[in-house]
């Protein structure tokens, strides 16, 4: 176990998530009840059956907060009420209360680094004019230049283009500008200054007080902003940045955390995850020491290529990371800012005139980024932490190419259409049925339009077949909790054939990964599960087993 942690099931325990299966929901994509093509609250909880079936620990809600939507729910303009699109807080109540009875913890995001652009406090800031104490919540500066004309630095937006916007002031004059890391919908809120703390406390106990078992905290690397706002050296690119990125990871971000952890303490068995994109280790591992975060995502393995060497190294890495702290590590292989694992894992299609070929090129591809994406869900389910499944990565979901008419992420709109963003690893989840929108709703007209040959990957449809993605996740999240040999908080290589790995978790469960294109024999032990069936007694291609 992991230092600190108690034994039995991670649901039951003060300390659920240190080895806990966490589902997030894209509240968005993943059932609509109400019938405007949009999922809410109630879809959530008319889906509770499924996520218990599932056997998942916890689910995590993407913001369903007060907002209008520029960044989907990322720029929250009131983060004490659920908005309208996706319930009520008697709604959120219901959830929460129908979860617990499930023995399914609930975790929703919390959005710290800024506001909405029709928050209060944003409106109450472009009210008083400069200098004032509404404006002095966020970061408004005078321009540069001889009337002020160019922004106060030369930092950009993650989303593309500049991180500043001007505003007209109360004469009619254009004025201060304003800092907005991500779209002008989302201006920074300044951390320096204690009302912006105060705050985000009364949110977070009031949502405790709700029940609620923690949070994901959205930019959690972010907030505290490089003493002076220093020009960047290097120039961003969209949606990436590095370590020694003056907008982000800088130190004042630590006592914010600790700030965090203060009140999360008050509520026992709680706990909170940050989304913390940082590479060195010394970095990541500040974020995760005892009086900051329980977890911080690891994003490793959601970035490597399907390669033995390249898997490993991110495993070590990770593992390397969080132990010189004693903190928990995690798991993940997609989220709803990454492009989906299937896709990620199949292979390039070779261009043909030939449209028959294409088709089958392209279906030869799709084959192998699920197998590939089956293998890998094995890996990480097999590792000591905590793991986050995406919604739809249990179905063997890939990313949709989406025509640009339907685009609605900001990002694309604000690289100049050069980023087509992350609206297809949003499309909503196919649950039943044959035809669009598959149960998702009783609404064709979908938030994002859903493929006409989804039917091959609804619920319904994986639940009737053993040997389906879904009924791998379901016995693979079974098994981990089910034998003793998934225990313990290391795990130990050893030789395996080229193109392939092998680990031994401390309590006696072995993984082995087949990266090649052909099978190799399988190490010795004791077959629990295969992501594909053998070949001729040995480990297929592209797949994973575990033995014991």
């Amino acid at each position: 176990m992991f230092p600190g942690a108690q034994s039995g099931p991670a649901a039951a325990a003060a300390d659920w998530w240190t080895d806990a299966v966490i589902y997030q929901i894209y509240p968005r994509s993943f059932s609509d009840l109400d019938g405007d093509g949009i999922g809410d609250l109630a879809g959530v909880i008319d889906k509770l059956g499924y996520l218990e079936l599932l056997g998942v620990d916890a689910i995590w809600l993407s913001p369903v907060m007060r907002s209008p939507m520029a960044d989907h729910g990322y720029d929250v303009s009131d983060p004490r009420d659920i908005d309208p699109i996706f319930g009520t807080l008697a709604e959120f109540d219901a959830l929460v209360a129908e979860a617990h009875e499930r023995d399914i913890k609930v975790t929703m995001d919390l959005v710290p680094n800024h506001t909405s652009d029709q928050h209060a406090w944003f409106a109450a800031a472009l009210g008083a004019g400069p200098g004032s104490a509404e404006r002095a919540r966020y970061h408004f500066l005078p321009g540069r230049g001889e009337n002020g004309e160019l922004p106060p630095n030369n930092w950009t937006s993650v989303f593309g283009g500049p991180a500043w916007s001007r505003v007209r002031e109360a004469d009619g004059e254009l004025g201060e500008w304003y800092l907005h890391l991500f779209s002008p919908e989302q201006p920074d809120l300044n951390w320096d200054n204690p009302e912006v703390l105060a705050d985000l406390e009364t949110t977070m106990r009031f949502w405790l007080d709700r029940g609620v078992d923690g949070f994901r905290i959205d930019v959690a690397h972010g907030m505290a902003k490089a003493p002076g706002l220093p020009d960047m050296t290097e120039p961003a690119t969209v949606l990436k940045h590095t370590d020694d990125d003056p907008r982000f990871n800088n130190e004042a971000v630590h006592e914010i955390h600790r700030r965090i952890r203060a009140v999360m303490d008050e509520y026992p068995g709680t706990a909170n995850v940050g989304e913390v994109w940082v590479e060195g280790n010394e970095h990541f591992a500040k974020y995760v020491r005892p009086d900051e975060l329980h977890l911080g995502f690891n994003f490793r393995l959601a970035t490597v290529d399907f390669e033995p060497r390249a898997i490993r190294e991110a495993i070590d890495e990770s593992l390397t990371a969080v132990a010189a702290v004693g903190a928990v590590p995690t798991w993940t292989l997609s989220n709803h800012d990454v492009e989906r694992e299937v896709t990620r894992y199949a292979p390039q299609v070779p261009e043909t005139d030939n449209d028959d070929d294409a088709l089958r090129a392209e279906e030869n591809a799709l084959g192998i980024g699920i197998a590939r994406a089956r293998a890998m869900a094995m890996i990480e389910l097999a590792l000591p932490g905590t793991v986050f499944i995406y919604n739809g990565a249990e179905l063997g979901l890939p990313n949709v190419d989406l025509p640009d008419e339907v685009l609605v992420d900001p990002v694309w709109e604000r690289s100049g259409r050069t980023e087509r963003g992350r609206d297809g690893c949003r499309v909503p989840m196919p649950w039943e049925g044959r035809e669009a929108p598959f149960g998702f709703s009783t609404n064709p007209d979908t938030w994002l339009p859903m493929p006409a040959d989804w039917d091959r990957f609804t619920v319904e449809q994986q639940l009737e077949d053993v040997y389906s993605t879904l009924s791998l996740y379901r016995q693979a999240i079974e098994l981990r909790y089910d034998r003793p040999e998934f225990s313990g908080p290391y795990v130990e290589w050893y030789g395996a054939p080229e193109g392939c790995l092998a680990f031994r978790r401390s309590g006696g469960a072995i993984c082995a990964l087949n990266a090649t294109e052909r099978p190799v024999p399988l190490p010795h032990g004791e077959i629990l599960l295969v992501s594909l069936p053998l070949v001729d007694g040995m480990l297929a291609p592209n797949s994973a087993v575990w033995l014991v």
